[in-house]
């Protein structure tokens, strides 16, 4: 029997979904990679440097409690470095893996800790490891042999 992860890279794959040859796969890769890119750009600039979430700073000071306005701010301009990373592609697998780390982590802290706060709910955790998954799927299942 195949593994699930087999069959979803099969199925990712497969030429009836998208037709893979090399420059069609390395344009869906790179427009992935700039889409999640810029989940990291709305989340860090408008949500967190603009302030235009209130929510955000509220999470910030519940999880972390000390000068949230500050903390918001510096979150936000990480965010905004990691965006950089990414169109960078500068040590792309180790910035996946950062990615998903801090991406998991972040996710199950606001999940036990403020889950009234949360854009959904708990099931704000769900859509996290949705995002994680198409990270690692862009990276490991849809990256050309070299880009």
């Amino acid at each position: 029997m195949s593994s699930p992860f087999f069959v979803a890279k099969s199925f990712i794959l497969s030429p009836s979904v998208i037709p893979l040859n090399p420059m069609n796969r390395l344009i869906v890769y790179r427009s992935i990679r700039i889409a999640i890119a810029f989940v990291w750009l709305v989340n860090g600039l408008w949500c967190k440097l603009l302030e235009q979430v209130p929510r955000h700073e509220q999470i910030v000071d519940s999880i972390l409690g000390y000068d949230p306005d500050l903390m918001t701010k510096v979150i936000g301009g990480l965010e905004l470095v990691m965006v950089l990373w990414i169109l960078s592609a500068k040590y792309v697998k180790l910035n996946v893996w950062f990615q998903v780390i801090i991406i998991v982590i972040m996710n199950v802290m606001e999940f036990a800790m403020v889950p009234d706060l949360l854009l959904w709910g708990k099931w704000n955790l769900l859509f996290a490891i949705l995002f994680a998954s198409i990270i690692l799927s862009n990276e490991y299942c849809l990256r050309p042999a070299q880009t």
